[in-house]
């Protein structure tokens, strides 16, 4: 795994970007910064030039990604990697960012489990029901996707010149040297999902990363895909500029719903009511600055000849199965909106929903394989509709309070203890959604929010009742709890706002 190849990638990555990283990062907070000030976001002047050349394409489809109608996505542990391999969905996402942990066992395993599944040498037995788990011989698999973590993370095992280096690029690094080149020997491709971006100057970086990375390999300029998550409010600015910045190397763009939400809290968490988010629960896919996003996605990458990829179905099937019509009735209207709309295919975080998506999206395309050739140019979206969250209906309560403050609590013991992905109210969570939970207790607190159905204030004490009460609720010794606890108000409470949750919550980490 760690053999010199790699090791030698890591460290041109580091050299080479790492400086270049870090200035991009402190352009994050500048920007920050400036929306705190009274700022705000819109369509850069000096990229014009780019959105309005009709001339340049992205690459067409690479091997594996010409037809994405159902995506799964879970993390590289034995088990998921078995059963996302298997679900019947076209491509996985191999997710080592927000449904992963970066201890580094996890780190160094999911990658060897990829390696195992691209050589079809990978099982499992569950060591409590013993259940065996293998892959399905002779049967197509879900195309490969990595998601390697966030620019924003360290990899404090791996130091390079006496320095950690960029999580995201030892994950890049680690599977483009093993893995990567394995699926280029089958005909497909080292293929990835890019998190967190914020500007096309940091989709340049990964451009820059890819390059260095194919010469260093003695890989085909190109051979690298990408599909970058919008997911940040500042992405969605820049949509057509990230895709020229990777159009050689580019494989689309995927409204990354959970994460866009969380970005919108964090960009304005401190200018009032026209950036008031209701509860969690409440904000659909058809509010107004929602439905202005993926609208915009649609168009954006179509124009481009990129995939549009739409967002998560969280929903686990549970045993109540009045609970799983009425969630299975709202996945199936969100995935019909998405593939009536143009996108090309779209995720669920579990292999029970695969065909359900799969079903939706095959009504639209039939025996094509996406529907690119929909320009979708009826859509006019401005900088005002995606600003436009004030419009959102709904109300802020207790209950939505107390689904933060659990919802929080319950995943940060889960990623302390190493499971990045964890089922909680039968929805998968991650570390995006954990991301919502925290800042909208974060922006209510900070902003003397009211909740609706009670007429209480939110305010500290307040919400160390909730948490006192949603703990001893909790299955176990309350005092299991402490560590996820104190980190849940660390970054949910205190005066200074945490950028992510995962970056404290990394240093209580071995």
């Amino acid at each position: 795994m760690l053999h010199p190849k790699a090791l030698e990638l890591v460290a041109a990555l580091h050299r080479q970007l790492d400086a270049r990283r870090l200035e991009l990062l402190e352009a994050r907070s500048r920007r920050m910064a400036d929306l705190a000030a009274g700022g705000t976001l819109d369509f850069l002047p000096e990229t014009a030039h780019i959105r309005e050349d009709d001339s340049w394409q992205v690459a067409p489809p690479a091997p594996g990604l010409v037809d994405r109608r159902v995506e799964i996505t879970g993390p590289t542990d034995r088990k998921m990697t078995i059963n996302a391999l298997n679900s019947g969905a076209k491509c996985w996402l191999a997710d080592q960012e927000d449904a992963n942990t970066p201890l580094w066992s996890s780190v160094v395993e999911g990658q060897l489990n990829l390696l195992d599944a691209i050589d079809r040498r990978i099982d499992f037995t569950d060591p409590t029901t013993g259940k065996e788990y293998a892959l399905r011989p002779d049967e197509e698999l879900a195309t490969i996707i990595v998601r390697p973590r966030g620019l924003h993370l360290p990899e404090k095992h791996v130091l390079v010149d006496g320095q950690r280096t960029s999580g995201a690029l030892v994950d890049f690094a680690l599977y483009l040297a093993n893995g990567g080149l394995r699926q280029i020997e089958k005909g497909l491709g080292p293929y990835f999902y890019l998190p967190k971006l914020e500007s096309h100057l940091e989709a340049r970086l990964w451009n820059e990363a890819f390059v260095i990375g194919q010469d260093l390999l003695g890989i085909p300029q190109g051979t690298i895909r990408a599909t970058v998550l919008i997911e940040t409010y500042p992405a969605a600015f820049e949509m057509e500029e990230i895709l020229y910045e990777l159009r050689d190397h580019s494989a689309g763009l995927n409204a990354g719903r959970w994460d866009y939400m969380f970005s919108v809290i964090k960009c304005f968490r401190t200018r009032g009511r026209d950036f008031l988010l209701p509860d969690r629960n409440a904000v659909t896919m058809t509010v107004p600055f929602m439905r202005a996003y993926t609208e915009l996605l649609v168009r954006t990458c179509h124009k481009r000849g990129a995939h549009a990829i739409g967002g998560m179905a969280a929903f686990i099937p549970s045993r109540d199965e009045e609970v799983n019509q009425a969630a299975f009735e709202k996945v199936r209207a969100d995935k019909t909106r998405e593939a009536g709309d143009g996108f090309d295919g779209s995720w669920v975080a579990h292999p029970g929903m695969v065909e359900l998506c799969k079903e939706v999206f095959t009504e639209v395309l039939g025996d094509k394989p996406n529907q690119i050739d929909r320009k979708r140019e009826d859509v006019q979206v401005t900088a005002a509709d995606l600003l436009d969250v004030r419009s959102t209906p709904g109300d802020v309560t207790e209950a939505g309070l107390r689904n933060n403050v659990s919802v929080g609590i319950q995943y940060l013991q889960a990623w302390l203890g190493g499971r990045g992905a964890v089922g909680i109210f039968n929805l998968m969570e991650d570390a995006a959604t954990a991301e919502i939970s925290r800042s909208q207790v974060w922006q209510w607190l900070h902003n003397d929010v009211t909740l609706a159905d009670t007429g209480e204030k939110v305010t500290r004490e307040l919400i160390d009742r909730i948490v006192a009460e949603e703990v001893a609720g909790l299955p176990g010794d309350p005092a299991d709890y402490e560590q996820a606890k104190e980190t849940f108000l660390e970054v949910a409470v205190a005066e200074e706002y945490a950028d992510f949750l995962t970056l404290p919550a990394y240093e209580r980490m071995p």
